[in-house]
């Protein structure tokens, strides 16, 4: 066996309970999808009401309509988790940000679901930092007029009936800037103006559970999982069509067609929560773009590609990787490898239970066709140091490229990677020691140490990414992210939470909640065959995603290849991504901004 898993599996995730209504709506249903933390998805929140009231006795309608809040960005006035997260790496803009703009992200955080209004915040603002840096907290510890700090703000409605501040609720309706509402409590907005219909030209009907399983954005069909339709999909009414517009329109439903988006004047509106339940090619990538929106509105929609030649260590076969870097130095193609410098198989997996052993250096012949790759054009990437624990089965075998290095794992009954947590002695010098022997390693097969890192199977701890970012400032992956780590959105405050474990994978370069620049990675790796509940994916399925990634602006239709895959499949992704009008880079031109 030979490198089978996905770097971030995507399908069924935590099972969503409920959430006590508010006094004044019907009894929420169960969502009966109970089961195990699987592929790291995050799950949508409890099924709402289909009729959320209109008449809420805690929002009082305003008599007269609100003055207009200043658009000069100036003092913050935020709480003191706020300040926080505004003054730590956290929130930081990515390479190419504009420095000009600066977003303010809002969420819920009440109720037994809680946590997952952090982790919502923490992808909004991972995919924010692309065109701004950022400030998140709850919407809870809004103050009258902070909007006037920020350029933009985002906030992600995720507990029915979160109790929102009247300031919030004013300052929204007051200002001109971009404001992007996802989700639950738009009637709270609505309860509060009056003329809120005959000012923006569209009102929130009620919450459609239909099979409404694609969305169409910038003239593509996205996806949407089917397990995100009993969350509710917020149906909206166009009533001044000169004023309001869908820029994105849900199918499938009985219903008719929805618009997943709606937007008017300074405001657009999302109807459900776009981080739940995300596949290749999901609707998340029409609300990347929305985000992008208001965090740069001025954004470049520069279409460019990568590809990472990947799980390279001394058990490597050098004609491979030669013939890997052959025919992409002979189509102008600069590439990435992803090296790990020693190989471990401790129960001689595939190889009659003999024990196997070696440092790069040792491989003499390998070390040779890594020269010839970067000589032709190839970036040497770390990639853990063995790609493997120990003597665990963590989860497949033992061997070096098969299993995680930095977390447990195993496959369950039903044939479903599950995360388990830490490997045992997990610490930030036991990490420290591993990028020490990898650098050590490289160093005695004549390479430098690298300059980005890439964890084994996109796993590790939250003190493993700090450690990593500490050493690099730069990974290539999809990030693994952990609830209970941004309490308040002071990022890095609070202690992980293993249980709660969520990833993502980004669309464009970003400098995520660890402040690390991140390289995006969202198309994925052919795999001709299924595995742990997962399809075969094949050049063409790359290629569609990355189509569909075209949606955003600045986006990267990035990909990874295992060269025992031969260059065919490897030919047939690149003219398919270059047909689709990418243009190849460097990671490291990418990474510059």
């Amino acid at each position: 066996m030979k490198a089978r898993l996905f770097k971030l599996a995507v399908g069924v995730a935590l099972a969503v309970a409920m959430v006590p209504a508010p006094a004044q709506a019907a009894p929420l249903s169960l969502v009966d999808n109970v089961g195990e933390l699987i592929d790291n998805v995050l799950p949508a929140p409890p099924k709402p009401p289909t009729t959320p009231s209109a008449t809420s006795t805690r929002i009082a309608k305003r008599t007269t309509q609100p003055g207009v809040i200043s658009t000069v960005l100036g003092t913050l006035g935020l709480s003191a988790t706020a300040q926080a997260a505004a003054t730590g790496t956290n929130g930081g803009g990515a390479p190419g940000a504009k420095s000009t703009q600066k977003t303010l992200v809002l969420y819920d955080n009440t109720g037994p679901w809680a946590w997952l209004g952090e982790a919502y915040a923490v992808q909004a603002g991972n995919l924010v930092s692309h065109g701004s840096s950022y400030v998140m907290h709850p919407v809870g510890a809004y103050t009258a007029g902070e909007i006037s700090g920020y350029t933009g703000v985002i906030y992600i409605g995720s507990t029915y009936d979160e109790p929102i501040p009247v300031a919030f609720l004013d300052d929204v309706l007051a200002t001109t800037k971009p404001v992007l509402w996802m989700a639950s409590n738009i009637w709270q907005l609505t309860a509060r103006a009056p003329s809120f219909q005959t000012t923006y030209g569209w009102n929130w009907v009620q919450y459609d559970f239909g099979a409404a399983t694609t969305v169409r954005y910038e003239n593509t069909d996205l996806g949407r999982n089917a397990l995100a339709t009993p969350s509710g999909l917020m149906i909206t009414s166009i009533t001044d069509p000169a004023i309001a517009s869908a820029p994105a329109i849900a199918n499938g439903s009985a219903a008719g067609p929805i618009n997943w988006a709606t937007k008017a004047k300074n405001l657009t509106y999302i109807g459900e929560i776009p981080f739940s339940y995300v596949d290749h090619g999901d609707r998340y990538l029409a609300a990347a773009d929305l985000i992008s929106r208001v965090s740069n509105p001025t954004m470049a929609d520069r279409k460019r590609a990568l590809v990472r030649i990947e799980d390279v260590g001394p058990d490597a076969d050098p004609n491979e990787l030669r013939a890997i870097a052959d025919y992409l130095y002979a189509q102008k193609i600069p590439f990435s490898i992803a090296v790990y410098p020693r190989f471990e198989n401790p129960l001689g997996a595939d190889n009659n239970g003999v024990p196997e052993a070696a440092n790069l250096a040792q491989r003499p012949q390998v070390v040779n066709a890594l020269r010839y790759m970067t000589q032709r054009g190839g970036t040497i990437l770390m990639h853990g140091y063995t790609h493997q624990f120990g003597k665990a089965i963590n989860p497949y075998d033992g061997r070096s490229g098969n299993d995680f290095e930095f977390y447990m794992a195993h496959v369950n009954e039903n044939d479903s990677v599950i995360y388990d947590g830490p490997v045992p002695g997990d610490s930030a010098s036991w990490m420290q020691g591993r990028i020490n022997s990898a650098s050590t390693a490289l160093a005695l097969a004549g390479f430098p140490r690298p300059t980005i890192f890439e964890p084994p199977h996109y796993a590790a701890s939250a003190v493993d990414y700090q450690v990593i970012q500490q050493n690099f400032g730069k990974r290539y992956d999809r990030g693994l992210y952990f609830g209970g780590y941004c309490p308040g959105g002071a990022c890095g405050a609070g202690a992980p939470q293993y249980d709660k474990i969520y990833g993502q994978y980004f669309p464009y370069l970003v400098r995520d909640i660890y402040g690390s620049v991140v390289a995006p990675e969202a198309v994925g790796n052919v795999e001709p065959e299924p595995f742990n509940n997962h399809p075969a994916r094949l050049p063409a399925d790359l290629v569609k995603t990355a189509n569909q990634l075209k949606v955003v602006d600045d986006g990267v239709a990035s990909f990874f290849y295992h060269p025992y895959l031969g260059t065919g499949h490897l030919r047939d992704t690149v003219n398919g991504l270059k047909s689709a009008g990418y243009t190849f880079a460097s990671v490291a031109t990418v990474m510059a901004g």
